[in-house]
This record gives structure tokens, sequence and C-alpha cells, in this order.
């Protein structure tokens, strides 16, 4: 079955967060996603629409090597692995941004899979749908009140490296919010703490 790709945005960059932070990649950012986080500062609607080869055309002509896969929340788009599937054929590293909510159906197919699960919809984590095991977990700070929350995530999800990031309120990030949550997370732990996750592209000003 042929599938029309429903997408916001396709360009390259670096990637801001995370372990891969400064690695050239091209991301393609899927429109539309399962949840709808109030504090969201990112652009989800639908620009355009593409087939499978002319989506592989305008990834491959961006010359980057590596593939981000984001959203919106890409696990929820028919025809991804199909995508991925082209995509690897061609020897693209691929990566995986996701909520969470639910687990991809061919893991094989990336090399690297981050997940940001969200404080907000906690009871949508349903332990027969979501995803298990990532490279990294990424969690944004609203309130020190979602410790409880991260601790639970930490338990749930296994990872190699979890990561807490600041809220941007008006354009600037809430480090200092961040850094306080992930204090109260390191207290009880003896190795592997919790680390800090900047949005580096937005403080270069970059996309």
């Amino acid at each position: 079955m042929a599938h029309t790709f429903h997408l916001n945005e396709v360009f390259a960059s670096l990637q801001g967060e995370g372990r891969n932070t400064g690695r050239p990649v091209t991301f393609i950012r899927f429109a539309g996603c399962n949840l709808s986080c109030p504090w969201c500062d990112t652009d989800r609607s639908e620009k355009f629409r593409s087939t499978l080869p002319d989506l592989v055309k305008q990834v491959t002509d961006l010359g980057v090597p590596s593939i981000v896969i984001t959203g919106g929340e890409p696990t929820v788009q028919p025809g991804l692995d199909e995508l991925l599937l082209e995509l690897k054929n061609k020897g693209f590293w691929i990566a995986l941004e996701t909520n969470g909510i639910v687990a991809p159906s061919r893991p094989d197919l990336f090399d690297f899979i981050a997940v940001s699960p969200k404080a907000e919809f906690a009871n949508r984590y349903n332990e027969r749908q979501m995803l298990k095991k990532a490279d990294e977990v990424r969690i944004v700070c609203t309130s020190r009140r979602i410790a409880p929350f991260c601790k639970d995530m930490r338990e749930r999800i296994e990872a190699t490296d979890y990561y807490i990031s600041p809220l941007s309120k008006r354009g600037r990030m809430d480090i200092a919010g961040a850094t306080s949550l992930m204090d109260i997370l390191n207290e009880d732990l003896k190795s592997d703490p919790w680390k800090l996750s900047v949005q580096t592209h937005k403080l270069i000003g970059i996309k």
C-alpha cells in the first residue's frame, strides 16, 4: 500500500539535545501527535504531504548521513516502517524521538532511540503499549513535583542515559528549575545520575 506522509518540515541541522548533541542530522518532522502538552513549543501542524519516493529523495538530496525521525509523534504515522526500511537500505543512521506512549513496531530499524515521557499524561503509559527500552530518556522539567513520575519512568524504561531538560518559558530556558529537579532525583542514586540536557540549538540560534 502506497502511503502519503503528513509532514511539518524536513531540514538539515545539528542535534541539539541529549547524547548526540552537535551531530549533523536531517530532521524529518511528522505532523500530528497523540498528546497535546500545554507547554509544547513544537509546531506539529501539517505543512505538506509527500510520497515515499519523494520523501526519500528530499532527504537524500540534503546529503547528511544521519536522520532524526521526530514530530509530532512518529510512532503513530502510517507507513513509517516502509520509510525506515528504504532509508536503512540507503545506509542512513536513523534516530527516533518519541513520547513513548506507543512503542515502535520495528525498534530494530533505529540506531538510536530517545524517549521523552510526559508527566501530564502519566496515566497513558500503559505497560502493554509503551516503549520500555531506549538509548536515552529525556524528561522536561515542568515542576519539581514530577519527581515521582521521573523515578517511575526510570524503573519502567531501560536506558543508558537519563536526562532532565529545562522548560522554555517566554523564550527562556528554566535551567535552574531543571537542575533543582535533577538534584532531587540524584539524592538517592549511588551511580548513573540524572544529567542535564539543554536545548543547545536554541542557545546558538538554529533550528
